[in-house]
């Protein structure tokens, strides 16, 4: 694992951990970030598949890409603060409350995220498809292994 993988993996986990940062965000807003945020890296997975399966623009993936590790090496811990574990006001949400009671797994699973949209911005450099259609794939299984344990399902 190179420095800079790493440097993310920690910085992930531990702003994870961290709860100073969300106690300056109203939990609504929090949750109205988080969901932008994610929504955010969602449109950019969807950018590079969408490159995977047409007509391959190495330039756009490597901007998604950049976008997608930008998310996942942001802090995004910080915004699962006190209360932010149910619906604030016109702010739904979809996680579950074990979340909130799994911390180490939970920042295992956000290093993880970041350590993979890292690896996805060295594959996009590649510009290799296939090396792209292999991280990219990487970087869903981490979003879906989260999913799995701590978003319920509507």
């Amino acid at each position: 694992m190179n420095k800079i993988t790493v440097s993310i993996a920690l910085g992930a986990a531990a702003l994870f951990l961290a709860g100073s940062a969300s106690a300056q965000v109203k939990p609504e807003d929090q949750i109205k970030y988080r969901k932008a945020a994610y929504s955010f890296a969602s449109w950019n997975m969807g950018k590079i598949k969408a490159n995977i399966d047409g007509a391959y623009d190495a330039a756009q993936v490597r901007a998604a890409a950049d976008a997608v590790a930008a998310v996942a090496g942001s802090g995004l811990g910080a915004l699962f603060g006190p209360g932010t574990e149910k619906a604030i006001g016109d702010q739904k949400t979809a996680v579950k409350p074990e979340l909130f009671q799994n911390g180490a797994e939970v920042a295992k699973l956000a290093g993880n995220f970041a350590t993979a949209a890292a690896a996805l911005v060295k594959a996009a450099d590649s510009g290799d498809a296939a090396t792209v259609k292999t991280a990219f794939g990487d970087v869903g299984k981490t979003c879906k292994a989260c999913h799995d344990q701590f978003k319920a399902r509507n």
